[in-house]
């Protein structure tokens, strides 16, 4: 089972839709609201990003909503 981790905002619909894919595949995954929580935008910021989504699958990173990179990491 894969470690996937969503750092999201409240008002991204792009967190929205990578949010919606994972659960259509049945991938379980750590949701951290950027907007909520100042850990998770310290995190994400120690990462180097400012903007979400960004999706972290087992240690690799996905910046915004890239379906197919997030397919590839999800069957490897």
């Amino acid at each position: 089972m894969k470690n996937v981790i969503v750092y999201t905002s409240s008002t991204c619909p792009y967190c929205t839709l990578a949010k919606n894919h994972l659960t259509e595949k049945g991938v379980s995954y750590e949701e951290k609201n950027v907007s909520t929580d100042k850990e998770a935008r310290k995190e994400l910021m120690a990462m180097g990003h400012m903007g979400v989504p960004v999706i972290v699958i087992d240690g690799n990173e996905v910046v915004g909503f890239d379906k197919e990179k997030i397919d590839t990491l999800l069957d490897q």
